[in-house]
C-alpha cells in the first residue's frame, strides 16, 4: 500500500492506496474504499487489506485529524469529510467504489452516498447505525453533544483499558486498539477533542434530518452479537427492520467485530462485492 497525502485547510489528509489494479485498468477490478471509526486508524482494517489486496484496487485512511492526519482544526462537518473524500477518490481515479465503513466509518459512507448517490457501487456498514432522525433519542443527541469533558477528565488509563477491551473480544482485537489509542498516550486532550468532535459532528448530521436514503439491494450491515457500544445493536436490528437491508450478525465479536472475526466478515464482503460488481 502507498502512502499519501491530500492537503485541505484544515489540514493534511494521510491515505493509502493499493491492491493488483493500481496502475492498471479500474474498470478490471473492484474498488474498496476502508473507513475507520473513531479514534481508530487505517491500521483497524490490516486484515481486509491482507485479503483483498491480491484482487481489489483499494483505499484506506487516517481521518481526518486522527492519527498521520494532523494537526487537523477540527472546524468540519460531515459533509466536509465526505467532500475531501469525493475529492481524493476522484484524484486517484476511483470509479464507482463499493465503502466499507466501520462506525464513525458507516455514517460518513451513508453522508457519501447522500452527497454523491451515483458514485457507489455499493456500501457495507460494520458495527455502525443508521444516521435518520427517527432512530435517535432526544437524550442521545443531548448525550453526544457533550462528550468531549468525559474523555478530557476520565482517568487514561481506565479509559486506554475499557477503550480497548469495550470494542473487541478477541485478543487480537483488543490489542490492535489499544495500539491505536496509544497514538493519543502523551495527549489525552487531543484524544478528547477528537472523540468529542466526532460525536458532535455526527449529532449534527443526524439533525439535519436529510433523506439518507440507502438501496437495500446494494446496501449491507453487518454487526457482532457482542457489540456494547452505546445502542449499537438496538440501531441495527430497527435498521434491519425497517430498512430492508441484509444483515449478518458475527457471533461472538464486539464492536470492531472486522478485527474480531476477520475471516468472516472477509467472506461477507468478498460475496456482497462479486454481487455488486454484477450489478453495476
Amino acid at each position: 500500500m502507498q502512502e499519501k497525502i491530500y492537503p485541505t485547510p484544515n489540514g493534511p489528509i494521510h491515505y493509502w492506496i493499493g491492491g493488483t489494479a493500481t496502475g492498471g485498468d479500474p474498470l478490471s477490478a473492484p474498488e474498496l474504499i476502508f473507513l475507520p471509526g473513531l479514534t481508530a486508524d487505517h491500521r483497524l482494517f490490516d486484515r481486509q487489506v491482507e485479503y483483498f489486496e491480491p484482487k481489489c484496487r483499494l483505499f484506506v485512511w487516517d481521518a481526518p485529524g486522527h492519527a498521520a492526519s494532523y494537526p487537523f482544526a477540527f472546524s468540519f462537518t460531515l459533509k466536509d469529510k465526505a467532500r475531501w473524500l469525493d475529492e481524493i477518490l476522484r484524484l486517484e481515479g476511483y470509479g464507482r467504489p463499493v465503502i466499507v465503513g466501520q462506525s464513525m466509518g458507516g455514517y460518513l459512507g451513508q453522508m457519501y452516498a447522500q452527497l454523491f448517490p451515483d458514485k457507489l457501487c455499493g456500501f457495507v456498514s460494520i458495527d455502525s447505525a443508521p444516521l435518520r432522525r427517527e432512530y435517535y433519542t432526544a437524550f442521545e443527541l443531548w448525550l453526544l453533544k457533550r462528550m468531549e469533558p468525559v474523555y478530557r477528565h476520565y482517568p487514561w488509563k481506565t479509559l486506554l483499558r475499557q477503550g480497548s477491551t469495550g470494542v473487541a473480544t478477541s485478543e487480537y482485537g483488543r490489542a490492535l486498539m489499544r495500539s491505536m489509542m496509544m497514538t493519543y498516550d502523551d495527549d489525552q486532550r487531543r484524544y478528547a477533542a477528537l472523540a468529542g468532535h466526532g460525536y458532535r459532528m455526527l449529532a449534527d448530521a443526524v439533525e439535519a434530518r436529510l433523506p439518507y436514503e440507502m438501496s437495500r439491494h446494494m446496501s449491507l450491515l453487518i454487526c457482532g452479537t457482542n457489540d456494547r457500544a452505546g445502542s449499537c445493536i438496538r440501531y441495527n436490528k430497527a435498521w434491519h427492520r425497517k430498512s430492508g437491508i441484509p444483515i449478518h450478525w458475527i457471533k461472538g465479536a464486539g464492536h470492531n467485530s472486522n478485527t474480531d472475526a476477520p475471516d468472516e466478515v472477509n467472506q461477507i464482503i468478498d460475496r456482497f462485492v462479486a454481487s455488486c460488481i454484477q450489478h453495476r
